[in-house]
């Protein structure tokens, strides 16, 4: 009988194609050797589901009836789970081999929370992806040091905004008190989502750098017009359901001056209409939106001033997205704005 506690890793698939074998591969090389692993398929077109089940036929396949997004999915694993233990795990990914054992070195030490490890480039030779999430207090998610070079340092384990969707690790405990994957966001945001509920109510999130994987980045949508509604939509929904009404009607004023250059940077790449569409999704969904609203507020434990604090003034915008001078235009009017809203809220 194994010792070792059960950990269920969820690999979500939608057409990742090769991809996906890859990451089974890589995962059955795991010097931790009490996993089961579930392949959740979002109805794929490229067989890559089935020939992964063929190739490991030992995994668990559960196959969607229709595709209910990163969220929906992913949840739908969680639920069929018979571990302890929970890793989300993107199936663009490569693991090493001891990027287990390094994660439950830090549960460990520090408990009940939500864990990722370093991600860095499968595609590009020692370039970063995070080094962790951060949550600024205007709503956007970002990874630290995305495109960087590595730099061989000796870095300690550390609280970081959120753990990283692309891997994710933590327990069913923490689960049950905060709440699955909010499926209204579909895609994009809900890890960060996650964390911010999971900070509310005192679970933090730690970044992992002796746990390592490898990831892709997106096979699926780049940066589109598609992936900028997402984004755009459910920064939206977090603003309006992690903040009480209080600290938000505080906010309205630098959120209008934020919002105003969001507006101009949307017209800039072309996607006027992504920006629309998602701000009518917010007005037609107020009724969602406010249910959440309450039942956050009622689960609240820590409050959004305490929170604030800890969020960064400043974002990162990866080049390829924006130019480095919008990038530094735009972070100057968040670093001013986001330290008046911290002192008006303190």
């Amino acid at each position: 009988m194994n010792e070792k506690p059960l950990v269920s890793i969820i690999v979500l698939n939608y057409n990742a194609g090769t991809l996906l074998l890859d990451c089974i591969s890589s995962l059955k090389k795991s010097t931790y050797d009490n996993m089961e692993i579930l392949v959740v398929d979002n109805i794929s077109s490229d067989n890559s589901h089935t020939n992964c089940k063929t190739k490991f036929p030992d995994i668990k396949l559960i196959e969607n009836k229709k595709n209910l997004g990163y969220c929906g999915g992913n949840n739908v694993g969680i639920n069929n789970a018979k571990g302890e233990f929970i890793v989300i795990l993107n199936p663009d990914t490569v693991v090493e081999e001891n990027w287990l054992e390094e994660l439950f070195l830090a549960y460990n030490e520090f408990g009940d929370a939500l864990y990722q490890p370093k991600i860095i480039s499968l595609n590009e030779t020692g370039v970063i992806q995070s080094t962790g999430n951060m949550i600024h207090v205007f709503g956007f998610g970002f990874a630290r040091d995305k495109g960087k070079k590595i730099i061989e340092k000796k870095e300690q384990i550390e609280k970081i905004g959120y753990a990283s969707g692309t891997c994710l690790f933590t327990t069913k405990n923490v689960l049950e008190k905060v709440g699955l994957l909010d499926e209204f966001l579909f895609l994009y945001h809900d890890d960060l989502d996650l964390g911010w509920r999971a900070a509310q109510i005192g679970i933090n999130s730690y970044y992992v750098p002796k746990s390592k994987i490898f990831h892709a980045e997106s096979y699926s949508l780049h940066w589109s017009a598609k992936k900028f509604y997402w984004l755009e939509r459910n920064r939206k929904y977090c603003l309006r359901t992690h903040y009480s009404k209080e600290t938000y009607k505080k906010m309205s004023f630098s959120l209008m001056l934020v919002d105003l250059s969001v507006w101009l940077f949307y017209i800039s790449k072309g996607f006027l209409g992504a920006k629309i569409k998602a701000e009518l999704d917010i007005l037609k969904n107020k009724e969602i939106i406010d249910k959440k609203y309450f039942e956050l507020e009622n689960k609240k434990t820590i409050s959004d001033e305490e929170l604030i604090k800890e969020f960064p003034d400043e974002i990162f915008v990866p080049t390829n997205v924006s130019e480095q001078s919008m990038n530094n235009k735009f972070n100057s009017l968040l670093t001013k704005l986001s330290k008046k809203m911290k002192q008006k809220l303190n």
